[in-house]
């Protein structure tokens, strides 16, 4: 059985100092989760990154899929020439500083309409414009396929000084009855259920390690349509949530043991792409989580693509861990 999947959101060009104060330069985000797929798929099945892209990145991101014959980049648009470009330095493993200084359009349903046919869309935005709300209504009015939704775009913004910040997703129950599956990690869950009103001492900035909103989270977006949430939990793995007879069930997942975390970035986008691979492949929950945290985990062990494996490593790492 052939396997389609499409991933849409943009493929910046990252200038990235890590926390050991070593520089990377790299086309992030949507790169991540379509290569890691495909890397999976080989000849089985199509990958398909939809993006806007400045005309001088156009040559070097085409010569970046290349080497994946199951990497199809006929969704990837350069007309408009704007993309997107941003600057990252980690302050520690997890946290880091981020400037943007260029902006790619919207994708709209314009972008989509010839991938209406593939079995999952995984969006993976970085900032809150990127994914136009008409596009996700477009998708369940005219196609079958499962919508995985990042979380960090919606939660994220950009101040006029190129400042990106966390921002409450104070329209998000407009979104959630057209994604299936919602994944963020714990800062950006922080940022979803919002009050009618805040007291001003409420309004502080990211509890590390805060879990004790998660299951009213939960209860709130499967409540509007949501099928499963998932929230990452850093290095310790991943919950999941879904309704069973009315009620809020959760499944936590395990992270895999990694010897050494290298670079970061594309983390989350890896996760997403590894929710997409299970569900498109097993319409399974459980195998989504697993395979989520394999690509996440895997996209920690160096700055190249190399650390995605093929189908068989990847089944074996899953074996090991998850068996």
């Amino acid at each position: 059985m052939s396997i389609q999947i499409a991933v849409a959101g943009p493929i910046p060009r990252d200038t990235i100092e890590t926390f050991k104060g070593e520089k990377i330069q790299k086309y992030g985000c949507v790169t991540h989760p379509s290569i890691a797929i495909s890397k999976m798929l080989q000849e089985n099945g199509t990958v398909f990154p939809i993006s806007h892209i400045h005309q001088k990145d156009k040559e070097a991101i085409l010569e970046l899929f290349k080497d994946y014959p199951a990497v199809d980049t006929k969704g990837l648009s350069f007309e408009a020439d704007r993309g997107t470009v941003i600057q990252l330095k980690f302050i520690d493993q997890n946290n880091r500083v981020e400037k943007q200084t260029a902006f790619m359009p919207p994708i709209t349903p314009k972008e989509v309409k010839d991938f209406l046919d593939v079995d999952a869309f995984v969006f993976v935005p970085i900032t809150d414009f990127e994914i136009a709300l008409d596009t996700l209504k477009y998708i369940k009015a005219n196609s079958k396929a499962k919508i995985i939704f990042d979380a960090h775009g919606p939660t994220t913004a950009v101040s006029v000084h190129g400042n990106r910040h966390r921002k409450f997703w104070v329209d998000m129950d407009l979104w959630l009855p057209f994604i299936d599956v919602l994944k963020m990690n714990l800062e950006e869950s922080q940022s979803c259920l919002v009050k009618s009103e805040y007291q001003q001492k409420e309004l502080i900035a990211y509890q590390e390690g805060e879990t004790g909103h998660l299951e009213e989270l939960a209860e709130h977006v499967l409540s509007k349509g949501v099928s499963f949430l998932y929230v990452t939990l850093d290095a310790t793995g991943c919950m999941e949530y879904h309704l069973e007879n009315g009620k809020v069930k959760k499944h936590f997942t395990a992270a895999i043991k990694v010897d050494e975390v290298i670079d970061t970035t594309g983390c989350g986008d890896s996760f997403a792409g590894g929710l997409a691979y299970g569900f498109a492949t097993q319409n399974s929950a459980v195998a989504a989580a697993e395979y989520a945290n394999i690509f996440g985990g895997l996209r920690t062990q160096g700055k190249t693509f190399s650390v995605f494996k093929n189908q068989q490593e990847t089944e074996q790492i899953r074996k090991k861990f998850y068996s």
